[in-house]
């Protein structure tokens, strides 16, 4: 039988209560397919945090590589700073790991509901690249004068033309694989204003897209006008590739026109090593241990980790029970409390619906 390791993050508040039901789910379908999950878990996150004052330490990060993938619950905690956990535990392990790949799918599912008036799951089904481990957020930069009149701070957008092309590379392989009719890579930036950084992405889209996949359309949006048509015509997009910040912020609106962060999940992505998966919502502690948490977007996470372990079978089967299991009307919502069945009850209902 096919096996692989994975380290499961709990992690913080809901965050070990919503990963219990994304393994749930994923063991009842990898046990049709003839797929072992092994699992290991780690407690980083505040609890560890408040008890010890350690976050990641270096010791974990090579206990890491030896894993096939991550699985991760939530991270952040009342009763600790914001910012101490998700940098010492998310980015450090993005970076360490070099996770370069962010990818976010956007799918609206039957009987979720969008605040975009007249669109269906019809019209919202694309997926963003963001560029996960360079630009601004690697903190190139630096503060003068600090608590002064004349304080200056800097922040640098710097990109190299590796960083750029793997990115862009992996989009291009992803838009090709994708079954769509569109086959169109959206690169979004900003070249008109950024024309150092700028002007390097829209080269490389184009040059690569000429050479290798003359079959690809190749599209440009600022990305101001991309949050323009992320509402007004979703249905426009395929396959939107983009740099760091840009796309931190256009896959919050993404997540927003799917549903909300409830249905939300994410990969940090190294195609040649250990990558890591999500649900983009938080920890939410105040909903800790009410067995009332969505646990959608951590299911639709492990699926998108069996798909980058190279079982596409697996997370399909994932995606249709979800598919299904929204489509039945017997989840009445997203949110905590009014979903019309509890965390566990969920978990169970779409494992029943993969087994």
């Amino acid at each position: 039988m096919k096996s692989y390791n994975i380290a499961l993050i709990p992690g913080d508040g809901t965050g070990p209560e919503v990963l219990a039901e994304g393994v749930k789910v994923l063991d009842a379908a990898c046990a049709k397919h003839g797929v072992k999950l092994n699992y290991t878990s780690f407690d980083f996150g505040g609890e560890r945090y408040k008890r010890t004052g350690e976050i990641l330490p270096d010791s974990a990060i090579e206990e890491f590589k030896k894993f096939d993938s991550m699985f991760l619950g939530a991270i952040g905690h009342p009763d600790v700073k914001p910012g101490i956990l998700e940098v010492g535990i998310l980015l450090k392990t993005r970076f360490a790991l070099d996770q370069y790949i962010n990818l976010r799918p956007v799918k609206l599912y039957p009987n979720v509901e969008t605040p975009l008036k007249d669109k269906g799951p019809e019209h919202i089904d694309f997926v963003v690249v963001r560029e996960n481990t360079g630009g601004i957020y690697t903190g190139i930069g630096g503060v003068t004068q600090k608590g002064t009149p004349l304080e200056v701070a800097t922040q640098v957008m710097q990109y190299s033309y590796p960083v750029v092309a793997r990115c862009v590379k992996y989009a291009y392989e992803l838009t090709r694989k994708r079954n769509s009719k569109k086959k169109m890579l959206t690169l979004v930036h900003k070249c008109n204003v950024l024309t150092h950084a700028g002007d390097l992405w829209v080269r490389v889209h184009k040059e690569m897209g000429d050479k290798l996949y003359p079959e690809i359309k190749q599209d440009y949006n600022h990305v101001d006008a991309c949050t323009m048509w992320f509402v007004k015509q979703p249905e426009y997009y395929d396959v939107i590739v983009t740099e760091n910040l840009f796309g931190d912020i256009i896959t919050d609106l993404a997540a927003i026109i799917q549903g909300g962060l409830g249905i939300a999940a994410g990969g940090n992505i190294n195609p040649e090593g250990v990558s890591m998966f999500e649900p983009m919502g938080g920890s939410a502690p105040k909903y800790t241990g009410m067995n009332i948490i969505n646990p959608l977007a951590t299911i639709c996470a492990g699926g998108m980790m069996m798909d980058t372990l190279g079982e596409p079978a697996i997370a399909k089967a994932v995606d249709q029970a979800v598919h299904d299991a929204l489509a039945s009307g017997k989840i009445k919502s997203l949110s905590a409390g009014k979903m019309g069945m509890g965390t566990r009850e969920v978990g169970d209902f779409i494992a029943k619906l993969v087994s």
